[in-house]
């Protein structure tokens, strides 16, 4: 059988929800589709902050800025895909103040509410948090449980006349005259697609499937460990005033919180190493910050991989294990637009992070709603997700689309 649409969005994380929701409320026949269930990929393997912005605002001050506006968009529409729990940049004896100090009038400068408290203080506010802590800033950094995010999102599609395939790989692209003519989608989806444009929304897979349409996307993926363990009301998200490197954050969920992260190159986004070595240095380096953790039991570990571009990853010398700016840290988002290699109906989207998926979303259906010759403007900033004001809803989502996850399998599980 052939499933006729205009956009075919391939790709179920959050940017690839996030974009087929936007062209659906555009009144676009828009088709989303994912390998497996919805969130399977980089988006519920990640640990989980919707940032402030005030962990990029010493380096990057167009994500810093990105950051706090899309956080500020998504407490207003997400509801109960997002913990509102508040974050501290924790300085300890053995960090560079100066460090602090630059971070801390970044963030003002970029309309991050930051606030310093003394290490007396955050202790209050944090019981456990170490003696090492000389002061904190707290800044509106917040959780994202992303199986919910992306349920929802999916939940609006099918609302609004889309269609989401769920057990539904891409194959193969037919191809003639600079065009996508088709698409053919196994699993249990098993069909051919027939749509006007194609969104590659995969991710740390763009290149992959880039190349079945003839053209190369670059990809740098980059590999994290994720530790949930069992400790209860932290309170808000912990993260290290340092140069960004391995085991600098802790994420805090009702009963438990999640240590992270490394940061590897790899080169296959389904098979790279998943040391014990890595694991055991999330309870060392959180434990600095937090010491109760290093005796916490775990509940589950996972490793996740970023969509990371490798051009942009390249002018930034990032690497391996590294610190600061030979991580990658701000990690920009494209749009790149195939037309320009001879594929005039197909786009990629890759980079990011999470908490910029809307923005990302937004930017790519405007590309390609103007392609399309479609002019309502994009409304996801304003209109509110489907069960954003019920957790039981939005956990009937996230069965529904096969989307829970590892980032947030306690919450879902617990409503």
């Amino acid at each position: 059988m052939t499933h006729r649409t205009d956009v075919l969005v391939v790709g179920g994380g959050a940017t690839g929800a996030g974009i087929a929701r936007d062209l659906a409320l555009r009144g676009v026949d828009v088709t989303l589709a994912d390998r497996g269930g919805l969130s399977s990929g980089t988006t519920g393997r990640s640990h989980g902050l919707l940032h402030s912005g005030a962990r990029y605002a010493e380096a990057d001050e167009v994500g810093a800025r990105e950051c706090i506006a899309e956080n500020e968009i998504l407490r207003e529409v997400a509801g109960h895909c997002i913990g509102d729990t508040g974050g501290l940049f924790v300085q300890l004896e053995e960090d560079d103040p100066d460090y602090f100090d630059t971070k801390l009038a970044a963030c003002r400068e970029y309309g991050i509410d930051a606030e310093v408290i003394s290490g007396d203080e955050a202790r209050a506010r944090v019981p456990g948090l170490a003696a090492a802590v000389e002061r904190a800033m707290v800044v509106p950094d917040a959780v994202v449980y992303p199986s919910r995010l992306v349920a929802a999102n999916a939940a609006d599609v099918e609302r609004h006349g889309g269609t989401v395939l769920r057990d539904a790989p891409l194959e193969s692209f037919a191809l003639d005259e600079g065009r996508i003519t088709g698409a053919r989608l196994g699993g249990e989806a098993d069909v051919d697609v027939d749509a006007t444009y194609v969104v590659n929304a995969t991710g740390a897979w763009a290149g992959q499937v880039a190349e079945k349409a003839g053209v190369e996307v670059e990809m740098r993926p980059t590999s994290g460990v994720m530790v949930s363990v069992d400790y209860a009301d932290l309170g808000p998200v912990l993260n290290r005033c340092r140069d960004p490197a391995d085991g600098d954050i802790i994420i805090p969920h009702d009963d438990q919180v999640v240590l992270g992260t490394t940061s590897n190159v790899v080169d296959d986004p389904d098979d790279y190493p998943k040391a014990q070595a890595e694991v055991d240095k999330m309870f060392e380096e959180c434990g600095d910050m937090l010491p109760p953790v290093r005796d916490a039991e775990t509940i589950r570990t996972w490793w996740g991989v970023r969509p990371l571009y490798a051009p942009d990853e390249d002018a930034r010398g990032s690497q391996s294990g590294g610190s600061g700016a030979n991580r990658g840290i701000s990690r920009g988002f494209f749009v790149l637009d195939h037309a320009d290699e001879g594929v005039e109906n197909f786009v990629s989207v890759v980079g990011g992070k999470l908490t910029s998926y809307r923005l990302m979303a937004e930017e790519t259906a405007d590309l390609v709603a103007d392609r399309l010759g479609v002019d309502e403007p994009c409304r996801t900033a304003e209109a509110v997700l489907p069960g954003a004001s019920d957790p039981a809803e939005l956990n009937e989502f996230v069965s529904a689309y096969d989307a829970r996850s590892p980032t947030d399998e306690d919450v879902v599980a617990d409503d």
